[in-house]
């Protein structure tokens, strides 16, 4: 017989703890194995959440350790939801997360229903769209960058050649009203594949016997879309923007590549206003409860699109 590494360590274990490995149960054993597991997720995740939950009551400032931390409450919290430049960051967080879920939903969806359909080069195209999602967010920043110069940027000769403007006359990252547009079709070219490869599933999990049934009833393809595509493909939809939304309320690095927040502070979105706060005012206490507010926000809103989504799911 040979002599397996399982054979070595059981003639290593001792004769009381094999004696009590025996007497476990299969739900013992299984809470033994899951453990190391459940105890780094609360290291991790669990204990900095109510970390921070703690310094949000306090004044606590990490660039001054050895000040005296007081106790204030709820203060915090009231000077952040009573203070106007935070609600311009979460107008203009607002701004850039409904416009790219429009945009993207719109775009995605159409394109998942392009190439639902076969034809040749299929899968070369599926391919090649789904390359900008392949990308760092810190390389597309910087490429979009350079493609956004007035000078030598090839967006603005595109857009000169469309519209017959001079190329040098605009700056999209650096004008007031074309900075958060910038920022909008760099993730919508971006994350655009994402969205539609979520759609591409739900189109593909549509039986052909439904559409058979269909064709059989004299329905024409308008009617079939409204009844029978957009229904069927609306669960898969509404995940895709719970996906896109939850990720671009906290965008940060592509909107610090591209603007920096800047024209001013009219892409400042809220993940950028919020590391301002901490690590360049270094009013930790605030920031805690600024991080917070974020969270409690997210969650709420997710819980309420995820009970949604369920219901039209079980239609």
């Amino acid at each position: 017989m040979s002599d397996t590494p399982i054979d070595r360590v059981a003639r290593a274990t001792p004769p009381a703890v094999a004696k009590r490995i025996r007497g476990l149960s299969d739900r013992a054993i299984a809470w033994l194995f899951v453990a190391p597991s459940i105890i780094l997720l609360l290291a991790v995740n669990i204990f900095p959440l109510i970390w921070t939950v703690r310094l949000s009551f306090t004044n606590f400032r990490v660039n001054r350790p050895n000040a005296e931390v007081e106790f204030i409450g709820l203060q915090n919290y009231r000077r952040i939801l009573t203070d106007g430049d935070i609600w311009l960051t979460m107008q203009a967080t607002a701004h850039f997360l409904i416009w790219t879920i429009v945009l993207q939903v719109l775009i995605g969806f159409s394109l998942a229903y392009l190439i639902n359909k076969k034809f040749r080069g299929n899968d070369m195209w599926t391919t090649i769209i789904v390359l900008p999602m392949m990308l760092s967010p810190a390389v597309v920043g910087n490429f979009w960058t350079f493609l956004y110069q007035p000078q030598i940027g090839l967006f603005n000769y595109a857009v000169g050649f469309l519209t017959g403007a001079d190329p040098s006359s605009f700056s999209m990252i650096g004008s007031v009203n074309l900075a958060p547009w910038a920022i909008i079709i760099v993730d919508t070219w971006m994350w655009t594949p994402f969205v539609m490869l979520i759609c591409l599933a739900g189109l593909r999990s549509i039986p052909d016997s439904i559409y058979e049934a269909a064709e059989c009833d004299r329905a024409s393809k308008w009617r079939q879309f409204w009844t029978i595509t957009i229904p069927m493909v609306l669960p898969f939809l509404m995940l895709a923007i719970l996906f896109r939304g939850i990720e671009n309320f906290k965008m940060f690095d592509l909107v610090v590549q591209l603007t920096g927040g800047g024209p001013g502070s009219i892409t400042e979105l809220t993940s950028i206003n919020l590391k301002r706060e901490a690590f360049e005012k270094w009013r930790t206490g605030y920031a805690s409860a600024y991080a917070v507010i974020l969270f409690v926000t997210v969650f709420g809103l997710a819980s309420i699109y995820v009970k949604a989504l369920n219901k039209v799911k079980q239609r």
